[in-house]
């Protein structure tokens, strides 16, 4: 690997650490002020909200300047946001603000890759950028939570900062240096030899082009498949984050720091089922991990069984394994499609438009049954059974596919003999 993929990965895991942490804290921020429980579930689709609307122009924008200098500028959003919930704003309008900055900062991060690495090392590189996401989960999840436990925030609220009483707001405080640091390495990304693409006068012109790109890539025998596939999985792992504490509450009696440890235990298991492909699945055998996504639907639901932490840690982390080896392949065959019909940072942002776009329709789905009575177990079952049915769709689709093309390539050999 090239020494600037170093500066990009340490970029990511430290803007990541902050923004998993913060997750936990503003679960914890909603939970002190006495908010409705359906409040703490809507910040997945909060955070999600900017991907959807912003998705025809942040890649456009991503592809206009060097993408190091638009990772510093998402990362500087994100610590607004920050400092917004500090300033009493809803943490719930706050959170939206770090999401407009990672949706920013996603087509850049991506992006990138593909202008510094050639396609042989895509799956390679997207293995450790996911493993690394992953970690900085672990660890942001697990930041979150002892950020906001008795024994850490009794000292962070010692400086008797102004305006700062509350645990979770003292959390935050120190949340804001991380978010530094990572700008801090996004002003040392390399620049790259890529042509870069000037934005148009009237943004709206980049309505049409957006339409066009996310219609190429549906049309796309290989990435359809691919899409598909990503899309439901960020969308269903994107909303298990809260699920996952949610459960944890109901099925093992667990608070806020404790219950945070098991978000980052399936991480753990997806952390290294995404290293795993990165070693063991070539690009042009991606599509063949379908059925593993179907198992882990599975194992979802199976969740519901576990009354017992030392029954849950290994399952979770079985159940994370599976989620990792499904999404990398399938999330560099992606990349790889995307970067040939319409430039990287085009497609990412077609990529972040419907993966951010499952997860908010999703997670409003859940905010508004969980507000109308849907316990945690029932949020279980609801999303195991979804990745089962539509991971069978999609793998009878990918074969539908397969079969068409190979027709057509027969019926182009038996033209080829009659002209001869």
């Amino acid at each position: 690997m090239k020494r600037g993929f170093y500066t990009i990965m340490s970029a990511q895991f430290f803007s990541s650490l902050a923004d998993n942490a913060l997750f936990v804290v503003a679960v914890e921020l909603l939970r002190t002020n006495g908010a409705d429980p359906w409040q703490a579930a809507a910040l997945v689709p909060m955070f999600a909200l900017f991907y959807v609307l912003l998705a025809p122009w942040v890649g456009a924008f991503a592809d206009s300047m060097p993408k190091g200098r638009v990772m510093f500028y998402s990362n500087a959003i994100k610590a607004l946001g920050c400092l917004l919930m500090l300033a009493g704003s809803h943490p719930l309008l706050a959170y939206g603000v770090v999401g407009l900055g990672a949706a920013a900062y996603s087509p850049a991060k991506y992006g990138i890759l593909t202008e510094l690495l050639p396609a042989s090392l895509l799956v390679k590189a997207n293995g450790w950028i996911e493993g690394l996401t992953i970690a900085s989960i672990i660890l942001g999840v697990v930041l979150g939570g002892q950020l906001v436990a008795p024994h850490v925030s009794e000292w962070l609220l010692a400086g008797h900062w102004p305006g700062i009483a509350l645990p979770a707001e003292g959390a935050i405080l120190a949340l804001i240096p991380v978010y530094l640091l990572a700008a801090w390495f996004n002003l040392h990304i390399p620049l790259t030899r890529t042509r870069r693409q000037r934005m148009p006068r009237n943004p709206l012109a980049l309505l049409p082009d957006f339409r066009e790109c996310n219609k190429r890539l549906w049309r796309d025998k290989l990435g359809q498949i691919s899409l598909a596939s990503t899309t439901l999985f960020w969308g269903v792992s994107g909303n298990l984050r809260y699920v996952v504490l949610a459960w944890a509450a109901a099925a093992l009696g667990y608070g806020t720091t404790n219950a945070s440890a098991l978000v980052g235990v399936v991480a753990i298991g997806t952390a290294s089922g995404a290293v795993f492909a990165s070693m063991r699945i070539r690009l042009d055998r991606a599509p063949r991990v379908i059925p593993w996504g179907i198992a882990m639907g599975g194992l979802v639901m199976a969740m519901n069984l576990i009354h017992s932490i030392w029954v849950a840690v290994p399952f979770l982390v079985f159940m994370g394994a599976l989620g990792g080896f499904l999404v990398v392949p399938m999330n560099a065959l992606l990349q790889h499609r995307g970067h040939h019909l319409m430039g990287s940072g085009r497609s990412i942002a077609v990529q972040n438009f419907n993966e951010q776009l499952a997860i908010l329709l999703m997670g409003g789905a859940y905010s508004v049954a969980s507000k109308w009575g849907l316990s945690a177990f029932g949020a279980v079952t609801a999303f195991g059974a979804s990745v089962v049915v539509v991971m069978w769709l999609i793998g009878r689709w990918y074969k539908w596919n397969l079969r068409t093309f190979r027709e057509e390539m027969s019926r182009l050999k038996v033209i080829a003999r009659r002209d001869r």
